[in-house]
C-alpha cells in the first residue's frame, strides 16, 4: 500500500472514530439532561396540555400498537386531571395517510370532549411537534407521551425549545422491530441535538396560532 493510501486510510479511520465519539456524546447528553423529567403517570405534574406524539396508523379507525399505547397513556393522564387539553401531533401530509384524525377518533370514542382535543396536522417530526406545541398552541408546560426509547429525545427537544416538558412513557408491552427503532433513535437524537443547538429552523408549516386555552374544535377538519 502506498504512503498516500495509508494516509488516506488513517484519515478515514480518525474521522470515523470522531463521528462515533460525537454521536455517543450527543446521545449521552440527551439521556442525562432528560432523565430528571421522565416521570411515572402518578408523579406527572399538572400541565397545560398532554402532547401525544403520532405513530403509524392503518386507517382512520385503526392505529398501530405503539400509537394505541400512547393514546391510552395520554387518555389516562387526561382522566387523572393532569392536564385539561390533549394535543394529538402527527403526520397528515398526504391525502391517503392521516395520523391525527385517527388519534382524534380514538379519543372521541373514549369520551374525550372534542373541545379538549387539539389537532396538530403538521407534526412531521419530533422537533416539529415540539416547536409547534410552543409556537402554534402556545404551550409552556406539557406532558409528552410516547415510548421510552423516543421519550428522552422528545423531552430534551421540548425543554431546549423553552417548554417545561415532562415525559411519561407508554411501554406496556414489547414491540415488533424495537431493536431497529432503538438504533434509528441514536441518529435521530444527534440530528435534533444539532437542530436545537444551532439555528432552530422553523417547521415546514407553522400557520396561525390556536391557543391551548381555547377550543380544540378550531383545529379540527
Amino acid at each position: 500500500m502506498s504512503l498516500l493510501w495509508r494516509r488516506a486510510l488513517a484519515c478515514f479511520v480518525i474521522a470515523a472514530v470522531a463521528l462515533v465519539a460525537a454521536l455517543a456524546a450527543m446521545n449521552a447528553r440527551v439521556e442525562t439532561a432528560s432523565a430528571p423529567f421522565l416521570v411515572s403517570a402518578e408523579k406527572a405534574p399538572e400541565a397545560e396540555a398532554i402532547v401525544v406524539l403520532g405513530a403509524r396508523v392503518y386507517s382512520e379507525t385503526s392505529v398501530s400498537p405503539m400509537l394505541h399505547d400512547r393514546l391510552e397513556t395520554g387518555l389516562a393522564l387526561y382522566e387523572a386531571g393532569k392536564a385539561p387539553k390533549i394535543i394529538v401531533s402527527g403526520d397528515n401530509g398526504q391525502a391517503h395517510y392521516d395520523e391525527v384524525n385517527a388519534m382524534k377518533r380514538f379519543l372521541l370514542d373514549r369520551g374525550v370532549p372534542p373541545e379538549d382535543i387539539f389537532m396538530d396536522h403538521a407534526g412531521f417530526s419530533t422537533y416539529e411537534s415540539m416547536y409547534r406545541a410552543r409556537d402554534v398552541f402556545g404551550v409552556r408546560k406539557a406532558i409528552v407521551v410516547t415510548q421510552g426509547y423516543h421519550l428522552k429525545r422528545a423531552v430534551y427537544v421540548g425543554r431546549a425549545l423553552g417548554i417545561d416538558a415532562f415525559g411519561v412513557a407508554s411501554d406496556p408491552r414489547e414491540y415488533v422491530g424495537a431493536a431497529r427503532y432503538e438504533a434509528r433513535e441514536k441518529l435521530a437524537r444527534a440530528k435534533d441535538f444539532l437542530l436545537v443547538h444551532t439555528t432552530q429552523p422553523k417547521p415546514k408549516f407553522l400557520g396561525e396560532p390556536f391557543p391551548i386555552t381555547g377550543d380544540g374544535r378550531a383545529t379540527h377538519d
